[in-house]
């Protein structure tokens, strides 16, 4: 995990810069596994994210905003009852740990002034945000709770005493000299990184192949020097926070020399929110949407299904002509057979050969009754044939809508879902609540500004999807759509849109698309009054003349580009 003990020094540098003397104005709890504070400070207000997330455990400043429950859970309420308009006294990393302790100075409910500790642990899955009080000897509550039949070493329960994470017995990076570091290295033993990682106190995989990268193999004095070079810059906080764009997206503080591709900030809180805002959210609405997404995968599985069932219903009906022509070919010699017999052999007239066809038949039946059966055969495989081309055609419709609900589903904001969940009732594949009526809020598609100050809205689901198509647009207005792909309906508010600006609206039109991640991706555009909604149609369904099409390259970059400036 890159953000390591190094990497919480940096932050925890900033926020003291930026937090201390500050005051909370408001605390929320977005979800189970996130706290968000807004400090005001030097007439400035700061938002601060803390997160025990599994996967995604971290503090920092953050620039997203994040959509609140309306009823607080019990925490949050805790913690305003505590800390609400509280300063901010102290912010202070427990040596180079991943463990990072707020002090708050405030009033009580008759006015005396109480100190409260917040802590913030960052383990991964063990990760934690406890309240400790005035001595901080005792846990106020914490946001995850670990009962002592789940942890002996200590408890994490209301009441309960608090004790810090136990020791891993490793050297503090910031205390060690060459001598103590160089003594634990086994340089016989190879894998350098992975020592490093299991010596020193707060260091990455990433950050050691870095030491690893900069002795180059060298001998014992070489790894000293450049462990006294390493150190320093941690020391000194000499860093330079970059994310590292390869195959696998990477983020430290100190410059990573070994990997390219580098997009450098001027502060690790800015470059921590950059590199998670994405990731968590996607992480979010996919807890939000898990239900959904079960439910659109089981209904693309039984119409696939269903598919496969009518293909073979066609290739049996491919017989239907034969059983047709045997019902003629025994009518016109009906006179050559008798009941009980087996079979008849005659020429084949439709055969341009004439060639001879033995037809079996059933003993039990009169000549006349084996015909019929034929002809019976005939019609129910003709009709069964043409029965399974609509039901296909069915079939591969619904296939078509669902896949594109998924793709909705994956693209997805955290008030996007909603919307999702109303259509899938709509169309009953979720099953209608009893509950009592809302006021049915307008779609809310997202909007982007073009680099010459041109709307475009972007719809991120069905119902935004025919809301800006016919609803916002004007006739005159331009309307785009990725190519017999799956994606939204993009909207550009300008009948004679600049090149640039119909480039930049391909561009949303084929990130916002399964196509995501592909290249060269077509795009169709043609003006709104082309576009037609059929009667009867799916939500976001249309067909539309007069396109043009062109290609582009979808570009995260360019999308956030365009997504600032609205």
């Amino acid at each position: 995990m890159p953000y390591d003990g190094i990497v919480t020094r940096a932050i925890t540098k900033e926020l003291q810069t930026s937090l201390i003397g500050g005051r909370i104005n408001k605390i929320y709890q977005p979800t189970n596994t996130e706290l968000v504070f807004t400090v005001r400070n030097n007439r400035q207000n700061y938002t601060l994210l803390l997160s025990i997330h599994p996967s995604y455990a971290r503090l920092h400043l953050t620039n997203d905003t994040y959509r609140n429950p309306n009823e607080p859970p019990m925490f949050c309420m805790l913690l305003r009852k505590h800390i609400a308009g509280a300063v901010i006294e102290h912010i202070e990393q427990h040596q180079l740990e991943r463990i990072v302790t707020f002090e708050f100075k405030g009033f009580n409910e008759i006015g005396d002034p109480v100190t409260k500790t917040l802590i913030i642990e960052i383990m991964g899955r063990h990760s934690n945000v406890l309240l400790l009080n005035e001595d901080k000897s005792m846990i106020i509550n914490c946001l995850k709770h670990v009962p002592p039949f789940q942890n002996r070493y200590r408890t994490l329960l209301p009441g309960s005493p608090y004790k810090l994470p136990p020791s891993q017995d490793k050297l503090n990076l910031l205390e060690t000299n060459e001598e103590q570091f160089i003594k634990k290295l086994d340089f016989n033993a190879g894998k350098m990184d992975k020592q490093i990682v299991q010596t020193l106190t707060g260091i990455s995989t990433l950050a050691a192949k870095e030491v690893v990268h900069r002795a180059h193999l060298g001998s014992e004095a070489t790894y000293k020097k450049e462990f006294g070079t390493f150190q320093k810059e941690v020391i000194d906080c000499t860093f330079e926070p970059a994310i590292y764009r390869e195959k696998k997206e990477d983020f430290h503080v100190i410059p990573i020399s070994y990997l390219d591709h580098k997009e450098v900030y001027v502060d690790a809180n800015e470059m921590v929110d950059i590199f998670y805002s994405t990731k968590a959210e996607r992480d979010r609405v996919k807890q939000q949407a898990k239900d959904l997404e079960r439910v659109v995968k089981n209904e693309v599985e039984k119409n696939e299904r269903k598919l496969k069932i009518h293909e073979t219903t066609i290739k049996k009906a491919k017989n239907a002509g034969i059983y047709q022509k045997y019902g003629e070919l025994l009518t016109a010699h009906m006179h050559l057979v008798k009941k009980g017999d087996q079979s008849i052999t005659v020429a084949d007239y439709y055969d341009p050969d004439q060639n001879e066809v033995t037809i079996h038949l059933q003993t039990d039946k009169t000549p006349s009754e084996n015909a019929q059966l034929f002809f019976k055969r005939y019609r129910k495989l003709s009709t069964a044939k043409g029965n399974a081309k609509v039901e296909m055609n069915k079939a591969k419709h619904e296939i078509a809508y669902l896949e594109q609900i998924l793709q909705q589903i994956d693209t997805a904001r955290d008030e996007d879902i909603e919307e999702i969940r109303e259509e899938l009732r709509e169309q009953g594949y979720v099953k209608k609540q009893a509950q009592k009526r809302k006021k049915r809020s307008k779609p809310t598609p997202e909007l982007f500004t073009s680099t010459d100050g041109t709307l475009i809205y972007v719809g991120r689901n069905n119902k935004q999807n025919d809301y800006v198509t016919h609803r916002i647009a004007n006739k005159n207005d331009l309307w785009l759509h990725t190519l017999n792909i799956p994606g939204s309906h993009v909207i550009i508010k300008d009948a004679n849109p600049s090149e640039q600006t119909l480039h930049e609206a391909a561009q949303l039109a084929a990130y916002f698309s399964k196509a995501q991640h592909s290249a060269s991706v077509p795009v169709d555009y043609t003006e709104v009054r082309h576009v037609k909604k059929p009667s009867g149609a799916k939500p976001g369904f249309v067909t539309y003349s007069e396109q043009k099409t062109l290609y582009v390259t979808p570009d995260e970059k360019v999308v956030k580009e365009l997504k600032a400036r609205s």
